[in-house]
């Protein structure tokens, strides 16, 4: 490979992986930077992923099969109390609502495919290139060194992720709960989120476990054994499927709204040198709506249309053309990370008329199918 770069992409994970490939096809040079492998730990990690997400990975050839996807044909929500909300891919006139798929198995189908690449570079260190496009999620070092300010507002929640397997099969339905729970140790009942998540291809019995809660709640759940833990779950789920056996080991993080104060620059001490931020290293949000790498391949889409579409005289570190991606993607994540940042608080307010009234809409919301389709289309990617 020739020793010039067109692109420099720091980070190669979903997002990174993705980029390198669809620039790549399109006879960019590119040098995709990876972090140094860590110790090996088990991955739960499992993300749903819409209609948008799955064309593009199918695009390249790396949308995993089955039981690796897990097709999500129904969503329930539960509130606090009597509100409920039912989501069927019928009622859209599809087959599913998304997809579950298995993280690990997605990052090994696209190395493989960088693999194969001629012009993408896999390399430990950045090269100077005409553009360089971060991609290194929320704890991004590159994004601090370029002094780019990343407004975070954390979460009194931490998620508990985990995968369980369980007595009842899941029949493609994902569910979820807004409560309040009471925490040892806590005066005041907390707001819960509780995800579970199908799993393990259609009929199987394995879930993955989303868990938003207090962080004395999540540091008080990781600590249980394995018995004791999943007991503590088919509480608070109702045993809807049933006994539960946990099958993974738990993760534990921290949650937050956070959003780069800038996505496009010029690298310091440079005038033909830009960035751009993609992804996490961009823009975080609350678990709840389940659209995270979603928004992250929504980045990966629209700054590849920008570069495909330029005028043939600007080269790629424009300002004028970056700023194209930046104006339409900064519109998009803070419409959603509004969404989700308003659900949270809402579900967290512990005022009895509050809990009323969103129980209620809750209820009203069901009963409207045109508000309910529009919203639904539009989490799916369907939105042409």
């Amino acid at each position: 490979m020739a020793s010039q770069i067109d692109i420099c992409i720091r980070g190669a994970g979903i997002v990174g992986r993705s980029l390198a490939l669809l620039l790549a096809r399109e006879r960019l040079r590119v040098r995709l930077v990876q972090a140094p492998a860590s110790a090996n730990k088990a991955d739960v990690r499992a993300y749903s992923l819409n209609n948008a997400a799955k064309q593009l990975l199918q695009d390249l050839r790396c949308w995993p099969d089955a039981p690796a996807v897990t097709p999500v044909r129904a969503m329930k929500v539960f509130g606090d109390e009597s509100g409920e909300l039912n989501f069927l891919a019928s009622e859209q006139g599809c087959d599913e609502l998304n997809w579950m798929v298995d993280v690990p198995v997605l990052e090994t189908l696209l190395t493989t495919a960088v693999g194969f690449q001629p012009l993408i570079e896999v390399a430990d260190t950045p090269a100077a290139a005409p553009l360089t496009i971060v991609c290194e999620g929320r704890a991004s070092q590159t994004r601090a060194e370029l002094g780019v300010q990343f407004d975070v507002q954390h979460y009194p929640h931490h998620a508990v992720a985990a995968r369980l397997h369980c007595e009842l099969p899941h029949q493609g339905t994902a569910h979820q709960w807004f409560r309040f729970g009471a925490t040892p140790g806590l005066h005041e009942p907390q707001a819960e989120i509780l995800a579970l998540l199908p799993l393990g291809g259609e009929g199987a019995q394995e879930v993955a476990l989303v868990w938003s809660v207090h962080p004395e709640r999540a540091t008080q759940l990781a600590a249980l054994d394995a018995t004791a833990f999943a007991h503590e779950l088919e509480q608070a789920c109702g045993l809807c499927l049933g006994r539960m056996e946990l099958s993974s080991e738990r993760a534990v993080w921290p949650l937050q709204l956070a959003r780069a104060s800038r996505w496009i620059g010029h690298l310091p001490g440079t005038a033909d040198q830009a960035f751009v931020l993609a992804g996490d290293a961009a823009h975080a949000m609350h678990p709840l709506a389940g659209q995270g790498l979603n928004v992250g391949l929504g980045d990966v889409t629209e700054l590849v249309k920008i570069i495909l579409e330029k005028e043939f005289w600007r080269p790629l570190n424009d300002m004028k053309l970056l700023r194209r991606y930046e104006r339409a993607r900064q519109a998009d994540v803070l419409a959603m990370g509004h969404l989700t940042d308003g659900l949270q608080r809402l579900f967290a307010h512990p005022h009895p008329a509050v809990q009323l009234l969103r129980n209620r809409g809750m209820q009203g919301f069901d009963r409207l199918p045109p508000l309910k389709r529009w919203v639904t289309r539009h989490a799916m990617g369907l939105t042409h």
